[in-house]
């Protein structure tokens, strides 16, 4: 039997995909539809549509707030990367650095040969050097540098 966490992410990625890719709820009224309690919403939302998983996730407060969900458009490649390039930060662990190149071979964005060497080039072995609270920053930097070169393909 499936999750209530499942439940609730396949059920918002059908009305994603029914809406073309963007979605607008109000958490107290999914929580009813669910029976649970608004808080699983959030944490359904905050750990399934996050954007290394393709979704921009805005939250609106007050007078009948709502969350709006949409999918990253990831037909034009130079638009998702740059998202991706401004959404990274100044820096980014190993394991995320992975999950976004997984990622960019699961949208056809890069070959599985590219993702090994972007992993090889942002893994801790290679930044062995670099001060371990230093090595997240660098990291930024590589990846960041690897989508630019990306972009102007």
């Amino acid at each position: 039997m499936a999750r209530l966490s499942d439940i609730i992410e396949t059920f918002l990625k059908t009305l994603i995909n029914e809406e073309e890719g963007s979605v607008e709820i109000q958490r107290n009224e999914l929580a009813s539809k669910f029976n649970c309690v608004p808080s699983q919403i959030n944490y359904v939302i905050s750990t399934r549509f996050t954007t290394d998983k393709g979704y921009y996730v805005e939250s609106r407060r007050g007078g009948g707030g709502y969350i709006s969900i949409k999918r990253i458009n990831t037909e034009s490649a130079g638009d998702y990367l740059m998202h991706i390039i401004t959404s990274i930060g100044d820096k980014i662990s190993q394991h995320t650095c992975e999950v976004f190149i997984n990622n960019f071979v699961d949208y056809n964005i890069i070959k599985y040969r590219e993702a090994m060497l972007m992993k090889a080039a942002t893994s801790d072995k290679v930044l062995m050097d670099v001060p371990i609270d230093k090595r997240d920053d660098v990291r930024a930097t590589i990846l960041k540098n690897m989508l630019m070169g990306l972009t102007v393909l």
